[in-house]
């Protein structure tokens, strides 16, 4: 989704915020585990980071579930077919709607001590969608 397809945040971005985010940007992109840091280091809610970023017209690059910000392809998440038993049953208990939100997915894969790739790559081998990102990327 583009910028301009995106709703607007309708107030100025926390110069803070803009401040370390012009500061840490990685080939004039914000990667995602930046963005996270800079939200921790400030006290803010990601979303917060998310939207300056937006305002500020800044592309969110290398996120940690590999669904956005990568080249050539924009993504690296691959569908596993096989995932381990309990991390799937944790991933489909928390599924509402076909989609289990970022936030939660990153938890489960916090629980279970693998990569939030490897989650995400559980997702996509069901078909079930990671929504909404904690940053607000979709």
């Amino acid at each position: 989704m583009s910028l301009q397809e995106k709703e607007k945040p309708t107030e100025e971005p926390d110069p803070a915020l803009v401040g370390e985010i012009n500061e840490k940007l990685k080939d004039g992109m914000l990667p995602c585990a930046v963005a996270h840091e800079i939200a921790k280091d400030l006290q803010s809610d990601p979303l917060k980071v998310g939207q300056a970023a937006d305002a500020l017209e800044i592309s969110l690059s290398k996120c940690q579930l590999g669904l956005f910000g990568y080249k050539p392809d924009k993504k690296i998440v691959k569908a596993e077919t096989n995932p381990p038993a309990g991390l799937l049953a944790e991933i489909q208990a928390a599924v509402k709607d076909g989609k289990v939100p970022c936030t939660v997915l990153w938890e489960i894969a916090d629980r279970f001590n693998v990569p939030r790739l490897k989650a995400s790559n559980a997702c996509e081998g069901q078909g079930i969608k990671v929504k909404p990102c904690q940053l607000g990327a979709f």
